[in-house]
C-alpha cells in the first residue's frame, strides 16, 4: 500500500480505497454474508489503513470504490449498499463512493445524499439488465485491445454498451474502470487512453470536498 501510494504520488493519480472482503486466498472475489454492522466496520477499519499510510506521505484519499464480491453484492443489495455507505460516512461524510451506473450503490447514495460517481467497464461484458457478466462465464473479462476501444467508444459516443445476448444497453456514467488484474491491463490502459483522446475526451481526478472546492 505504501508503494502503491508513492507511485500515485510521482504520477499525479488520485488515491482511493478498494475496501473488499477479508478474504485473501480468495482475492476478495467470494460472496461473504456479514451483518451491516460489520460491513460498516470493515470499511471504516479499510479506510483508516490507507489513510494513515497516505497521511504520511501527505496524501488524502479521493474516492471509494468497492472491491470484488463485496461490490458485486452491493450492486443488487440495497441493504448492503447502505451498510458501505455508513462505514464510509463514519470515516469522511465527504468521500466520494464509486460503483456501477444504476446499481443499488447508486439508488443508496441518492437517498442518502451521499457523493457518488457512477462508473461504465471498459474490460468487462454486460449482460441485457446492466450488470456484469459474471467471471465464472466465458468472455466476461475482455481482453483484446480492439474490443476494448469499441466498448469505451460505444459508451463515449452513444452512452451504451453492447450485451452478451447481442441488445444495447443505456449507461449514464463518469468514469470508467479498467481492472489492474486484467491479462494486459497496462497495454489496455493506454489503449483506453488513447480512445478517449480521440474523442476528445480529458481525463481528471475527482475533486475534493473542503481541499480542491476552497477558494485560493
Amino acid at each position: 500500500m505504501r508503494a502503491t501510494v508513492a507511485l500515485a504520488l510521482r504520477h499525479g493519480v488520485a488515491i482511493g480505497a478498494h475496501p473488499g472482503f477479508a478474504d485473501r486466498q480468495g482475492f476478495g472475489r467470494r460472496p461473504v454474508h456479514l451483518t451491516a454492522d460489520q460491513v460498516a466496520d470493515l470499511v471504516l477499519y479499510q479506510l483508516g489503513a490507507l489513510q494513515a499510510i497516505a497521511r504520511a506521505q501527505g496524501a488524502a484519499l479521493r474516492h471509494v470504490k468497492p472491491h470484488g464480491a463485496l461490490y458485486n453484492q452491493a450492486e443488487t443489495d440495497d441493504a448492503l449498499a447502505v451498510a458501505i455507505i455508513a462505514g464510509i460516512r463514519a470515516f469522511d461524510p465527504t468521500l466520494r463512493l464509486v460503483g456501477r451506473a444504476g446499481s443499488a450503490m447508486q439508488r443508496a447514495a441518492a437517498a442518502m445524499r451521499h457523493p457518488f460517481t457512477a462508473e461504465a467497464f471498459a474490460d468487462r461484458a454486460y449482460r441485457a439488465d446492466g450488470s456484469l457478466l459474471s467471471r465464472s462465464e466465458a468472455h466476461a473479462v475482455l481482453t483484446d485491445p480492439d474490443e476494448v476501444a469499441h466498448q469505451v467508444r460505444s459508451l463515449v459516443t452513444d452512452g451504451e454498451v453492447a450485451s452478451n445476448d447481442g441488445s444495447r444497453v443505456a449507461i449514464a456514467f463518469e468514469t470508467l474502470c479498467l481492472h489492474g488484474d486484467t491479462p494486459g491491463s497496462a497495454s489496455l490502459a493506454a489503449r483506453v487512453r488513447q480512445e478517449l483522446s480521440r474523442l476528445g475526451v480529458s481525463v481528471s481526478a475527482p475533486r475534493l470536498m473542503g481541499v480542491d472546492t476552497l477558494p485560493p
